[in-house]
C-alpha cells in the first residue's frame, strides 16, 4: 500500500473491515468526502439548506438562524470504495487509517 500512496496518483481505497475507534470512522469518512461528486453533492444539498430549509428566528431584536443538519453521503461499511487523488496533506490522514483500508493505483 505505501508505493499507492504517493502524491499526485489518483488511488481507489476499499474499506477492508469496520474502524474501531469513532476518530477513525470520522477520518474515513472525511477523505471519502474529498471524491468530486461527493463535493458537488454536498454543494448542491448546502445551497438548499441555505434557501430553504434553515430557519430565522427574533430575539431580543437579533436575527438567528436554527440551521439545519448537513445530510450525510458517505457510509463507512465494509466493501465501500472511492477515489481519490492523494495530495501531501492527506498522507498522514491516509496512513493514520490504512489498516482499514485496501489501496490500488485508479487507472
Amino acid at each position: 500500500m505505501a508505493d499507492a500512496i504517493a502524491p499526485n496518483n489518483d488511488v481507489t481505497f476499499t474499506i477492508a473491515k469496520p474502524p474501531r475507534r469513532e476518530a477513525e470512522r470520522k477520518t474515513i469518512q472525511r477523505l471519502m468526502r474529498l471524491q468530486p461528486d461527493v463535493q458537488r453533492g454536498l454543494n448542491k444539498l448546502a445551497r438548499k439548506r441555505k434557501l430553504h430549509d434553515n430557519r430565522y428566528v427574533t430575539r431580543a431584536g437579533v436575527d438567528w438562524v436554527i440551521r439545519v443538519k448537513t445530510t450525510k453521503l458517505t457510509r463507512v461499511e465494509p466493501g465501500e470504495t472511492f477515489t481519490i487523488r492523494v495530495t501531501p496533506q492527506i498522507i498522514n490522514d491516509i496512513k493514520s487509517v490504512e489498516k482499514y483500508l485496501d489501496a490500488k493505483i485508479a487507472s
